[in-house]
């Protein structure tokens, strides 16, 4: 299980008809307490979805109850009616579950620029509604996938220091348009830990800065990228908020891998650890700008460790670092050596779908991972047809 793992929550995901395929595509998460406290981030896209603003008004005062999400449409760029569209879609699961429409969240993922088909939408909240069970966090997991080919879930247990157990689940959906700004595509967490909305805030913020902020599979930032955090309480127990983030990151970690492990045609995932650079921040940008390169990223798909298009994008930032005292390994060879001609790039084996390169800045003691993929003919062929 996954976002039902916890105690006190209940998931259900159901057949609407939004999507041409058939698949499940509404999905609801209750927390039934006892605490209600909650936390969430979203994209820091400026051209943000209606369900965006909507729940960002919601998480205000640390209290949600539920969360609804539907795929098949992103109710992106639809105006007041999109958005009028997201308020029903509240009150309506707020008067199935008997709570207040201003303590649940809405989500949405799929094509911009449509209206919902408010009939089918309203028609699947009772049916998830009805079908609400202590064990349907799968089925949740499933009913939020677009372009995925496999559901993303994780879960995590922990000890407070008084003993008690805790336990952390959580799923996430995205397979493309993965660059986010605090958040990426659609992520729903859950803990039976008693932990105050404030807490809850902070580790969430830390956790995704480390994690799903780390995940850059193609540059390209969506609208409609929520991360909601939920903690029920249900265990009695209190961890220590070091103690709850460790776990939270853990399972972040976990799904931030899984989304670029789906990633769209990918056919490598790819890790880029950038260490000994003079801050983390000089470190990120790195990574960051070798993750977002076409050249390297097509060389990656090719199985060609072309070490030159790393020390190209290297160049383009302004971290610290002198040109000729930056050394690069591709899958444990040091193909480039204080900024010149390495071990012999043919002893590289890209044939494995993990790739790790490593790119030491001799500048400091710091370090960042970025985590993407590769840049396939599969990717630009099934992004040419997202839409039809």
């Amino acid at each position: 299980m996954s976002i039902t793992a916890p105690q006190g929550f209940r998931a259900a995901g159901v057949t609407a008809g939004l999507k041409a395929s058939g698949k499940p595509d509404v999905a609801l998460v209750v927390n039934d307490g006892p605490s209600k406290a909650a936390a969430a981030v979203f994209t820091s896209n400026r051209v943000a979805a209606a369900p965006v603003h909507w729940s960002r008004e919601v998480v205000k005062d640390g209290r949600v109850d539920a969360v609804i999400l539907n795929s098949g449409g992103a109710n992106a760029c639809t105006g007041p009616q999109g958005f009028q569209n997201t308020h029903t879609t509240a009150e309506k699961t707020a008067e199935a579950l008997g709570v207040s429409a201003t303590d649940v969240v809405v989500c949405s993922t799929g094509l911009i620029g449509e209206q919902l088909p408010m009939e089918k939408i309203l028609a699947g909240i009772g049916s998830a509604t009805a079908a609400l069970a202590a064990d349907g966090g799968p089925a949740a997991a499933t009913a939020i996938m677009t372009t995925d080919s496999v559901s993303k879930q994780s879960v995590f247990t922990g000890t407070a220091a008084e003993g008690t157990q805790f336990t952390i689940g959580g799923m996430a959906k995205g397979a493309g348009m993965l660059a986010p700004g605090l958040a990426t595509m659609l992520v729903v967490l859950t803990t039976d830990a008693d932990v105050p909305p404030d807490v809850l805030d902070a580790e969430l913020r830390n956790a995704t800065r480390l994690t799903f902020d780390r995940a850059d599979s193609d540059g390209c930032m969506s609208t409609n990228d929520t991360v909601v955090l939920l903690a029920s309480g249900a265990s009695g127990a209190a961890p220590s908020a070091a103690d709850f983030g460790a776990g939270l990151t853990q399972v972040c970690a976990e799904l931030a891998r899984k989304l670029i492990g789906d990633a769209e045609g990918a056919s490598h995932d790819i890790a880029i650890r950038t260490f000994n650079a003079a801050s983390e921040r000089d470190a990120e940008i790195v990574s960051r700008a070798v993750a977002r390169s076409n050249l390297f990223k097509t060389a990656i798909f090719g199985k060609d460790p072309n070490w030159g298009r790393v020390l190209s994008a290297v160049g383009t930032t302004d971290a610290a670092f002198e040109p000729d005292q930056l050394n690069v390994s591709t899958n444990g060879v040091q193909i480039c050596r204080n900024g010149s001609i390495g071990d012999d790039r043919n002893l590289v084996d890209l044939e494995p779908r993990e790739v790790l390169v490593e790119i030491d800045l001799q500048a400091g003691a710091a370090e960042a991972t970025i985590l993407t993929n590769d840049l396939t003919h599969d990717y630009v062929h099934e992004n040419s047809a997202y839409s039809s």
